[in-house]
Order: structure tokens, then C-alpha cells, then sequence
């Protein structure tokens, strides 16, 4: 498995009347903390599409607890529990400064070759890099 956390503080912008997290923005929370994720392995999400690999999403689930609050420090942890086939999954926990869980979700994206715009198996690039990088 891999494990990694990134925090992020909620802005004005990104809340709703009521200065609760938009549903919207989560998504984009889970982006950032996939990026971040590669990042730490060893090698960013730029590099991996300069090589030739697109990760779009083909799913996307959540499940929200609580709310997010404006100018709250969330912790995003996000997992990888299975060696990517020609798909990668990700499950994601948020947590807000009482360390309280506020949100559940996880996300599918598959390897596309950027040239051929066919779906592969993980590149043996990355997969070297995220068995390397897995702790049981």
C-alpha cells in the first residue's frame, strides 16, 4: 500500500453561503492530493505525461460526513491498495483540525498512451517507482 497525506486550508472562495466546503471543490482536493502523492514517489504528474501517459478519471465516488469549513487546515490522506493493472485506484480521507474523518472517497483513472490514445497497462516506469515505493 501507499500512504500519503497533504494539507490544505479551505479559502472564501471555495465555500458556499453558508462558508461550508462547495461539494464541487472536492474533486479538485483529490486532484492536487493525487499530484502530490506522485510527487513524493519520486516523480511528477508533468513528467509522467511527458512520457507519454495521460491518467483521465472514469470514476469518481464520495460520501461527505461533515462539512469543510472556510479557513480550516484539512488533511487529505490518500492510499493506493492494489498494483495498478491498466488502472490505478485511489481511496481518500479528509480530516478537518479536530482530526475528525469529514470525508470518504475514492477515484479510478486508467492509463491512456498519449500518442495512440489507447488504454495500457501501467508503464513500467511507474510501476517500478510505486513497488518501490510500497510498504505492506
Amino acid at each position: 500500500m501507499i500512504h500519503t497525506t497533504h494539507s490544505i486550508r479551505v479559502r472564501y472562495g471555495e465555500t458556499d453561503p453558508m462558508k461550508y466546503v462547495y461539494y464541487g471543490n472536492y474533486a479538485e482536493y483529490f486532484e492536487v492530493a493525487r499530484v502530490e502523492l506522485f510527487r513524493e514517489l519520486g516523480m511528477s504528474y508533468d513528467e509522467i505525461e511527458r512520457k507519454g501517459i495521460f491518467l483521465p478519471v472514469s470514476e469518481y465516488k464520495i460520501k461527505y460526513l461533515k462539512p469543510g469549513l472556510y479557513d480550516q487546515l484539512l488533511e487529505i490522506h490518500t492510499y493506493v491498495k492494489k498494483i495498478p493493472g491498466v488502472k490505478i485506484e485511489f481511496d481518500y480521507e479528509i480530516y478537518n483540525e479536530d482530526k475528525i474523518k469529514i470525508t470518504e472517497a475514492s477515484t479510478t483513472l486508467f492509463f491512456l498512451d498519449a500518442e495512440t490514445n489507447k488504454i495500457v497497462r501501467c508503464p513500467d516506469f511507474l510501476l517500478r517507482l510505486i513497488e518501490k515505493n510500497w510498504k505492506i
